[in-house]
């Protein structure tokens, strides 16, 4: 694997000193959550592409792997046998039995997953405040990061309460199908239920379109009906289905350093440098207000 830090590798997002000029740096801490009930939709690969991208411009990240499949961890190369402080580590016994583990890309670290996480819901269940066990131990590890990004597991149980209780935003990737907006209802809807309950600060940061295929007329109609419908919740960098992206994970990289070329990689490499931009552009109006 080529590192970032190597010379002869392509910075994803350009010149990392003009970026940093034009965009301004935000030092405050931020946590996502990467979330939708929905498998298969490109939650994991958002997750450790983004991250990869925004590791590259000098953000320190950490990823939450908070899926028991553990694909997140798979997909940064982490050999399972090499997962000894996991996800169900931070949620049963807290941020002092867990140090994040590095990777091979500079800036960005990791707390894996395992099967063992498939049992925490129901050995959790009768926790007080057990909602709130990921939000505790990040309120004591997320300090060294600039960005944590928590990969969710497709559904609405425990696991993903826990993300959303935790975080301060919601990113969604959403699969240009059918019933792509059906779907999308549902985890607004419980967004919402936990903003009223637990996490009056939760947003929807964005919608990331994924795995669009130009060639389909339903793939076309589905994106026009989600801008229709969410506006500027909806970035606007696609993400193609494309096979480059599909066989990252099978080689442990993210697809940024399995093929940078490729129109997968790229579109993360846009994605980020939007997500950076919207994040500039609020900083601004926040100072303005001030």
């Amino acid at each position: 694997m080529t590192p970032i830090s190597d010379p002869t590798y392509a910075n994803p997002l350009c010149d990392t000193d003009r970026l940093t000029q034009e965009l301004g740096y935000d030092n405050s801490r931020k946590i996502i959550a990467v979330a939708n009930q929905k498998g298969g939709v490109g939650k994991t690969t958002t997750t450790i592409n983004l991250a990869t991208a925004l590791a590259a411009v000098g953000r320190k990240i950490l990823i939450i792997d908070s899926d028991s499949q553990g694909n997140a961890s798979t997909g940064l190369g982490i050999a399972p046998s090499d997962r000894r402080q996991t996800t169900y580590d931070l949620l049963t016994r807290g941020a002092s039995a867990v140090v994040p583990m590095a990777t091979s890309i500079p800036g960005l670290s990791i707390i894996p997953a395992t099967v063992d996480l498939s049992g925490a819901e129901i050995e959790l269940v009768d926790i007080p405040d057990r909602h709130a066990l990921l939000k505790t131990a990040l309120d004591e590890l997320a300090g060294d990061y600039d960005l944590v990004l928590i990969d969710c597991p497709p559904a609405l149980g425990l696991l993903t309460l826990n993300a959303l209780v935790a975080a301060d935003e919601v990113l969604v990737p959403l699969q240009c199908e059918f019933f792509a907006l059906e779907g999308l209802s549902m985890l607004l809807n419980t967004v919402e239920r936990v903003c009223q309950a637990y996490n009056p600060d939760l947003t929807v940061s964005g919608i990331v379109l994924t795995m669009y295929d130009k060639r389909n007329r339903l793939s076309r109609e589905v994106v026009d009906d989600v801008r229709r419908v969410m506006g500027d919740k909806v970035y606007q960098t696609v993400i193609p289905r494309n096979v480059r992206v599909s066989e990252a994970p099978s080689y442990g990289k993210p697809v940024m350093l399995h093929a940078f070329h490729s129109s997968g990689a790229q579109a993360y490499v846009h994605l980020a440098g939007e997500m950076l931009r919207r994040e500039a552009a609020q900083r601004h109006v926040l100072q303005g207000a001030a």
